[in-house]
């Protein structure tokens, strides 16, 4: 209920904001009947299972979520994830997995995961949603062409398939869907059509036109999947089992992971929109619930919709009530006009899928992308992409992801310096300090930067290249916020390596937090805790004293 609480200590429960919400809500509602179901047909189940999840999963995030502007329902990123999963399990399979995804994402919440899902880099994130929007593109040729069915596993396949039977386009279906595909993109440019929907005109205009001429060969709605009911729909536990959780445990963590990714961006999206913070951790916990729910009553995999989202919050809508009355505007619409979306022909949801997979794209920040970013991350980019695209989602993003951490160890490892630091170039330090200079015998070196496991090879070399071994070697971690368990091992034996040659070791301007760490392995007193210190001057005034002796550590 966090949403509500922000709302009602923001005053936008009040009477005089209930108006905005309201139209705003049902206009939203309006845009994500198409929406709905287009994603459901192209996710492999029925068209009302779409309208049912936007219903359920609306409301719930609308309730439970972290936004009080998101609004929820199906999208086109789990078009590639769920129709996957209806091939090879079956939409009983896909309920379970969804229900199973909606647990995790709870878990997900709970765990207080939600910013760090938000630092899943960029490159991967476009590099898999234009891959996505290029799936559902190639995918929709068969509705938008009227094309005859086609068979493969991979893309390839089905490209190469489609490809084939693309001379035997279907005349009166690519007409429909042609003029539907200019409806959706150029309504707003038609005179007082600005402000109605392009996807809801291109239905309604496109329905008429088959509800009146009855084209031959049109595949639609009532054709193809039958009439939609006429009512909500009932409850039903889904059939778990040990075995099925088991088979089921990797499509459930990929629904999860996308539904995690998705509706954050697109929280982050209605921030930047609406001027609100939302709560990543309670938008999971919200998402999480409305992905338990769905399946209970017929429904799919959702999350937070982008397009819907800014839709709302362009119409006015600024708390909770809006994503209610957007479930609201769909259950009456499932009441009352049911029948009608029997002749709603297929081609008009292809071409409203085929502006969301442009949208889904971002074909000029892509383009942009590769043309103007770092090398490391145009790498990440291409990589993500083409295995989103030839071979698996979450493979895709699992890769982008492990690249995206190797190029940022490499850069950060780069960052890290080892350096020995001259009389001369300690002069204006000593001089500001009030000391002398460096003691005859003494070295000393300064390490800038963590000293994690990328950045050890710099200390070794610069160790290795310290000439003459000193009586007395110094090292300054002032620059050190923290170090690992290699960089641990590696300091302890440089430590013994310089001991066994007679060189006394002492460390200087050590943080508290590495002090801790070098007491757990022993090394403070290894060292002796006189040749530790948080002062520069204190170590080498104790290094001038001991400079003399046998290089023997206390």
């Amino acid at each position: 209920m966090f949403v509500f609480l922000e709302a009602y200590r923001a005053g936008l429960l009040n009477r005089n904001n209930w108006t905005r919400n309201i139209v705003a809500g049902v206009i939203v509602g309006v845009v994500a009947l198409p929406l709905a179901m287009a994603f459901a047909i192209a996710s492999g189940v029925k068209p009302e299972q779409g309208l049912y999840t936007a219903i359920i999963a609306g409301l719930a995030v609308s309730v439970f979520g972290g936004s009080r502007v998101q609004i929820a329902g199906p999208t086109g990123a789990f078009i590639v994830i769920l129709s996957d999963i209806v091939v090879r399990h079956g939409v009983d399979g896909l309920q379970v997995a969804t229900f199973m995804a909606g647990i995790i994402l709870v878990l997900f919440g709970l765990s207080r995961l939600g910013a760090v899902i938000k630092f899943i880099p960029r490159p991967v994130i476009i590099g898999f949603t234009a891959g996505i929007g290029v799936i559902i593109w190639v995918g929709q040729w068969k509705d938008f062409f009227g094309l005859p069915p086609v068979s493969g596993e991979y893309f390839h396949q089905k490209l190469w398939h489609l490809l084939q039977v693309l001379p035997q386009w279907h005349l009166n279906t690519t007409a429909l869907a042609l003029l539907s595909l200019l409806l959706v993109v150029f309504s707003s440019r038609l005179p007082r059509m600005r402000h109605v929907p392009g996807p809801l005109l291109a239905l309604v205009v496109a329905t008429a036109l088959q509800s009146i001429f009855h084209f031959d060969g049109v595949a639609t709605i009532g054709s193809t999947f039958g009439e939609i009911p006429r009512g909500l729909p009932h409850f039903q536990w889904p059939d778990v089992s040990l075995g099925r959780v088991v088979e089921l445990v990797g499509p459930a963590f990929a629904i999860a992971m996308l539904g995690a990714i998705e509706s954050l961006l697109s929280a982050v999206v209605a921030d930047g929109m609406a001027g609100t913070r939302h709560n990543s951790n309670q938008e999971l916990v919200g998402q999480g619930l409305a992905n338990i729910a769905a399946p209970l009553f017929g429904g799919i995999a959702a999350t937070g919709a982008i397009a819907r989202t800014a839709t709302n919050i362009r119409n006015g809508g600024n708390s909770p009530l809006a994503g209610i009355v957007h479930s609201l505007t769909l259950v009456l619409i499932i009441l009352f006009l049911a029948p009608y979306a029997a002749n709603v022909p297929l081609a008009v949801l292809a071409a409203i899928l085929f502006v969301v997979a442009w949208n889904m794209s971002e074909a000029r920040h892509f383009v942009r992308m590769v043309r103007r970013a770092p090398r490391a991350d145009v790498v990440i980019l291409l990589v993500t992409f083409g295995l989103t695209v030839f071979a698996d989602l979450v493979v895709a993003v699992n890769i982008g992801v492990v690249l995206a951490m190797l190029f940022f160890l490499r850069r950060m490892a780069g960052s890290v310096e080892v350096n020995r630091q001259s009389d001369a170039s300690l002069r204006k330090e000593f001089a500001y300090l009030g000391f002398e200079g460096l003691p005859d015998a003494v070295q000393v070196y300064s390490v800038e930067g963590p000293l994690f496991y990328g950045a050890v090879e710099a200390f070794q070399q610069a160790l290795s290249e310290s000439g003459p071994s000193p009586r007395v070697l110094v090292i300054r971690l002032r620059h050190v916020p923290f170090i690992d368990a290699t960089g641990l091992q590696v300091l302890e034996e440089a430590v013994e390596d310089l001991q066994r040659r007679r060189v006394r070791v002492m460390l200087a301007e050590v943080n508290g937090r590495v002090y801790r760490k070098l007491g757990r392995i022993g090394l403070v007193d290894k060292l002796g805790r006189k040749n530790i210190g948080q002062s520069l001057i204190a170590i080498l005034e104790r290094a001038a004293e001991t400079a003399g002796d046998d290089g023997g550590n206390n």
